[in-house]
């Protein structure tokens, strides 16, 4: 049944949905797991990936429909929301079908953002546990990255107490790391920005290596990049081998193979490989696996994740990060790219109140009311807004996909705004479904399934938008002209140094661009909305992910560790000490 979204909080919608959740032993039955393939973790439980896997390797994959958005205001448009959604409206026309998303990071939910559930009836439950770590696997990957530091730490330090005798007796090589070159730093999961600059070591010649260092928000972890990519435990343990933690004084890298970590990194994410299992308010299946940064990483759930779902359900649901211009670029170009699995359909998610702010309405600031604009009617703003939407449609067809477009239904849209949507989505070349599923749950996505349903029986014509025998250079105007719709690109002397460099050496060639950019504009620039024109993309440097084997072109300042907010979410969080129930997590 529907809860009333306008009168409940979405926290007490997810605790009266979790009366009737399935018990892992119900999910096994209802799924056709084996026992030992069910890892019971309270209320929920993860997947053996690698028994399930093999399993059903002969088993065809059913349906791989991704969802994506328009460029969002910074209040989000509801992906997420739609992905859960989309699958109750596929369970209520009797499909086999499922979720993967994100898990959640710390730093987001506990500032303005909140929990990453989607919302109203279209909710991923049990919201406590996804909100507040789940299974560990955050845990896993901060213990994985940080005995990294450990490592080199320490090992700075011996070098630095011990001379090349003393170092052998232990059966060490000087690595003559130089401490000006370090590229690791320290993780934890909350958006702490008085750890963004520190200095270690300050002591004696015991307590480490004095020098400056730095911590990331635990989902900007490289960690956690491979998590996402990795095929398998394998795969995941020969990347993790690769990670460059520094560069010696001839500036040579220096991996977690070098500090001999890597092995013991890998165990701490031997059960992180599985997916965890959770559920959509009306009770349909949710893999929540991985939750990289949309920005340097892939922005979306694992490869991993994907690949049993895939094997486990007729329908395959899967979210990539922010817009189509950073998360499907990213899900079309690499992560297809890497697992090879091929998609039917993509969503593309829009809301009245977003195509408003690109056709000219006010700032939209998170924490604040929106302006009168945004909640009355105005045609004309949504019309012009819609060149936003044509444009991520094209790009979208630029990979030989079908597009459906979703307008998440808000209660203050109009009916001739909805038909202005509408009529610029057809125009387009898209599919076009009205879907209430905040309001309704899968009763009110009933079109959206429909929709998809019958997009998946086209005919997909999939292409990468460049082969890996491009060079950096070439594939990174090819994003900026045909995904963002700039005239070129122009690189600093820095920049460009470094992409020729990586260009004339052969152990680059397949790595995967991972551009960076903001998620507000099509542009390099947040404030330019709709669809800018006569700009040049400017790329200011290139960061290297050996492990994840990702080449990060950056186009504007990217913080690895966010601010917390004046006003963050955990002001409004506490706990029932009579019931020990989590309230205000959303």
């Amino acid at each position: 049944m529907a809860y009333d979204a306008t009168k409940l909080k979405d926290f007490e919608i997810a605790e009266l949905a979790e009366r009737e959740m399935p018990t892992p032993d119900e999910w096994r039955e209802k799924l056709g797991l084996q026992k030992d393939e069910v890892i019971q973790y309270g209320r929920i439980a993860k997947l053996d990936f690698m028994k399930i896997i093999d399993r059903l390797k002969d088993k065809p994959d059913g349906k791989y429909i991704n969802v994506t958005a328009i460029t969002p205001t910074p209040l989000g448009e509801g992906k997420t929301t739609t992905t859960m959604g989309l699958v109750e409206g596929l369970g209520k026309r009797g499909k086999s079908c499922g979720a993967a998303i994100r898990q959640p990071s710390g730093g987001p939910t506990m500032n303005v953002k909140g929990t990453a559930a989607g919302g109203g009836n279209a909710l991923a439950i049990p919201m406590t546990e996804f909100s507040l770590g789940l299974t560990g696997d955050l845990n896993d990957i901060m213990n994985a990255h940080n005995l990294g530091m450990v490592a080199l730490t320490a090992r700075m330090q011996h070098e630095r107490n011990y001379d090349d005798a003393e170092l052998a007796k232990r059966n060490l090589r000087r690595l003559d790391i130089d401490p000006t070159k370090v590229e690791f730093g320290w993780i934890i999961d909350f958006c702490a920005q008085a750890l963004r600059n520190i200095i270690i070591g300050i002591g004696g010649k015991m307590d480490g290596y004095m020098m400056q260092s730095r911590f990331g928000i635990a989902v900007s972890s490289e960690i956690m990049a491979i998590l996402a990519v990795a095929k398998d435990l394998k795969d995941m343990r020969e990347r993790i081998g690769k990670i460059i933690v520094a560069y010696d004084k001839k500036g040579n890298p220096v991996t977690t193979a070098d500090l001999e970590v890597d092995g013991a990194m890998t165990a701490f994410m031997r059960n992180a490989i599985n997916p965890t299992l959770m559920s959509t308010a009306e009770y349909q299946p949710v893999l929540v696996h991985a939750g990289p940064f949309a920005n340097i990483a892939i922005g979306q759930s694992s490869i991993i994740a994907d690949r049993i779902a895939l094997k486990m359900f007729d329908y395959n649901v899967t979210e990539s990060g922010f817009a189509a211009d950073i998360g499907f670029e990213k899900f079309w170009n690499v992560k297809c790219r890497f697992s090879g699995l091929t998609p039917n359909v993509s969503v593309l998610t829009a809301t009245i109140r977003a195509l408003k702010m690109h056709g000219g309405g006010p700032k939209v600031v998170a924490g604040r009311p929106l302006p009168e604009e945004y909640v009355k009617e105005n045609v004309g703003l949504v019309e012009k807004g819609c060149e936003n939407l044509a444009h991520h449609i094209r790009t979208l067809k630029k990979a030989g996909i079908n597009p459906v477009v979703c307008i998440n239904a808000f209660h203050t849209d109009t009916k001739d705004e909805i038909a202005a949507v509408r009529k610029a989505a057809e125009a387009a070349g898209a599919r076009c479904a009205l879907s209430e599923h905040w309001a309704k749950g899968g009763d009110g996505a009933l079109e959206l399934a429909d929709a998809v349903i019958d997009a998946c029986n086209d005919k997909v014509n999939f292409k990468f938008l460049y082969p890996l025998e491009l060079p950096l250079r070439q594939r990174v105007e090819l994003i900026a002209k045909e995904v963002y719709g700039a005239d070129g690109v122009s690189w600093t002397p820095e920049a460009e140094a470094k992409a020729k460099m990586f260009e004339s050496n052969p152990e680059y060639k397949d790595f995967a661009t991972m551009m960076v950019k903001t998620h507000l504009s099509l542009s390099h620039d947040p404030t330019l909305k709709g669809v800018p024109k006569g700009w040049v993309l400017p790329v200011r440097d290139v960061l290297i992910f050996a492990g994840a084997k990702f080449l990060c072109p950056m186009t504007g300042t990217i913080s690895l560790m966010p601010g917390t907010s004046s006003d963050p979410a955990y002001r409004r969080i506490d706990v029932d000490t009579e019931t020990g129930k989590v309230m205000g997590l959303f």
